[in-house]
């Protein structure tokens, strides 16, 4: 068997500590230790919690310090087509990479003085530039997470790995956006930004605790283990090529068409309905889902190794199927944040899967953060898309007809996962064998 139970500590014969699970880490390669897992989690929780003083936050300090909704509206818009642009060159930076540790800890550094600048100084220029080096950096630092988890585990330990990243992301989104919210109401929404800059250290001192050493620079960037006979194909063009990729790809971007709006317009009809208690509400669709991430990405993981990627994805489809339909249907808006729990199991299925399929498709490229790059590439075009013409069709047909196609598009992706999509899953003879080199 390739994973076998065993108690939550590092096995005598060195296997990789993944919750519970343990798994025989790659021939000639040293386990990663206690320290290094314990310091990939907690970087992953701070850095969550750096990200989100750049939400919401940005608009509500811009509008205090008498900026224009259209100055706004621009400087977000810029800050959205530099990071659409630099998923591919950031995947590919990070490929490039000696180390992704010291890339990672660059990219936070620049964020915190991109915070320290909104503070200190919010004038357009300044700004723009923040906002343009925090796109850029936020470019290299989600390959650079799945690249470290990678690196210390290895391709037959990642699924679980990745679950518990992403649980430690939802914690730390959630508990920042409160304590933020908190400081921007006590304080001012100008001290969001201070806290945010003051976050970058233990978020380094986190970084710090990953031992390089045990971060292995050949399975970072998804290349074949360094004994193999076949060193895989590991030119670009094949990459790209490749059938399961393109089709993860446009289902991804199937995914964002029929999910990026449905939150906004949400929010609006909660306004509508129950203006005084709209933003109770509307903070409470935002945590539920969080919390569901939390709670079920660590079991995801286990299952996308024990089911298939498949099925896991077909689920993920369905749940975003029926959130739209009940959002058409459910007039209520406090039932509305019930049904933010199939918001959550989506979230929870694709946090895991996205990078868990990119390391699958592209294992023994050599180009594990490209591919990541060309993936994060159509989930910028879904989103994109799914704002305007989710707006437009509300706009001209109502809420009920928007959301019915949003879960129509839904469907089309499922079916596309259904009878397209082909199963990356590596059994454990192949990983076994692998292995053994």
């Amino acid at each position: 068997m390739l994973l076998s139970r065993k108690p939550k500590h590092e096995d005598r014969d060195g296997g990789v500590e993944q919750g519970n699970v343990v798994a025989p880490p790659a021939a000639g390669l040293p386990a990663p230790s206690r320290q290094s897992l314990r310091g990939l989690d907690w970087f992953i929780f701070f850095l969550a919690d750096v990200q989100t003083g750049f939400g919401p936050f940005i608009a509500v300090y811009l509008t205090t310090q008498k900026w224009t909704q259209v100055e706004i509206g621009l400087v977000l818009s810029i800050g959205g087509i530099v990071a659409l642009i630099g998923q591919m060159p950031g995947g590919a930076i990070i490929d490039a990479a000696k180390s992704e540790r010291l890339v990672a800890a660059l990219a936070i550094a620049t964020i915190g003085c991109c915070a320290l600048a909104y503070a200190a100084m919010p004038i357009f220029a300044v700004v723009v530039t923040a906002a343009i080096l925090h796109a850029m950096a936020s470019c290299v630092l989600g390959p650079a997470i799945a690249a470290i988890s990678l690196g210390l585990v290895g391709p037959f330990a990642i699924g679980e790995r990745l679950g518990r990243n992403a649980r430690f992301a939802s914690l730390g989104s959630g508990i920042a956006a409160a304590v933020m919210g908190t400081v921007g109401y006590l304080l001012s929404s100008r001290a969001v930004f201070l806290v945010t800059f003051l976050l970058v250290i233990p978020t380094l001192i986190a970084l710090s605790r990953i031992r390089e050493h045990e971060v292995d620079i050949a399975r970072c960037h998804g290349e074949m283990p360094r004994d193999s006979a076949d060193r895989g194909d590991t030119n670009v063009w094949h990459l790209i090529r490749q059938r399961p990729l393109i089709v993860f790809a446009f289902s991804v971007l199937l995914l964002q068409l029929a999910n990026a709006s449905m939150m906004p317009l949400i929010a609006s009809a909660v306004t509508a309905r129950s203006a005084q208690w709209a933003t109770v509400l509307v903070a409470f669709c935002i945590v539920v889902p969080q919390a569901i991430v939390a709670l079920l990405s660590p079991t995801v993981g286990r299952k996308a190794q024990l089911w298939g990627r498949r099925p896991l994805l077909l689920i993920g489809f369905g749940a975003l199927a029926i959130r739209g339909l009940l959002f058409a249907t459910v007039r209520d808006p406090y039932l509305l944040v019930l049904v933010q729990v199939f918001d959550g199991i989506t979230a929870a299925v694709f946090a895991v899967m996205v990078p868990l399929i990119v390391a699958d498709v592209a294992f023994g490229s050599g180009h594990f953060n490209l591919a990541q790059g060309i993936v994060g590439t159509a989930t910028g075009i879904g989103a994109s898309l799914s704002t305007v013409l989710g707006g437009y069709v509300s706009d001209k047909f109502g809420n009920a007809t928007a959301f019915i196609g949003l879960s129509g598009v839904a469907a089309a992706g499922l079916l596309l996962v259904l009878l397209v999509m082909p199963e990356t899953r590596r059994t454990g003879l192949v990983a076994t064998k692998e292995m053994a080199g």
